[in-house]
């Protein structure tokens, strides 16, 4: 069986790596089969982790106190009227509803979890470089993204360092998400070359 699971993997991953030559159908089997079974997958997660869990066994277990669950279930079963070309306005009303809870809960963690923790991680003493940097680059980013007053003169000089500090942020992040997708490749590598070919020991 483990055999059968290393060639398998072996074998989608040399579908996906013939997109490299060009677009092609074993591509587009591999593709199909990854959506496929990732979309399986969450439902059967949603499912057993929180449809049966949140829903299904409080109604069952004790109903009467717990009859409100009703309505979160009944605006659940909305979001399937979206196959409906008749009734796919329902799904207004549950999608009204995710996006208000959701903004509402993201505002209140994003002031706390970001805004306040950056004016924190911002407001240190200016006694080395390093802080020195931080705070500068920080007032020059803000600096950049003040369009109330014309970036010439002073402002425009600070507006100049805070773009400085954005492509070097920028950069940054970009050869972090290089360095990763490097790490997956080698991985991929490891992998045909040890566990399929055993190439590598």
């Amino acid at each position: 069986m483990a055999v059968f699971g290393i060639w398998l993997g072996a074998l989608l991953t040399l579908c996906i790596y013939s997109f490299l030559y060009r677009d092609n159908p074993l591509y587009k089997f591999a593709e199909h089969v990854y959506v496929g079974i990732s979309a399986g997958y969450f439902v059967a997660a949603e499912v057993h982790n929180v449809l049966l869990p949140n829903l299904i066994a409080p109604l069952r277990s004790d109903f009467g106190h717990r009859f409100y669950l009703l309505v979160p279930g009944l605006l659940g079963v909305m979001v399937f009227f979206a196959f409906s070309r008749r009734l796919n306005w329902l799904l207004r009303y549950p999608l009204s509803f995710v996006v208000g809870m959701g903004a509402g809960l993201t505002v209140t963690a994003m002031l706390s979890a970001d805004v306040m923790a950056q004016v924190q991680a911002t407001a240190l003493p200016l006694n080395s470089v390093n802080n020195v940097l931080l705070a500068g680059g920080v007032l020059a980013t803000l600096v950049y993204f003040f369009f109330s007053a014309e970036h010439k003169g002073a402002v425009g000089g600070v507006a100049a360092a805070g773009v400085w500090y954005l492509m070097i942020a920028f950069g940054a992040a970009f050869g972090y998400t290089v360095m990763a997708r490097i790490s997956l490749l080698i991985g991929r590598m490891q992998f045909l070359l040890g566990d399929w070919l055993h190439l590598l020991r």
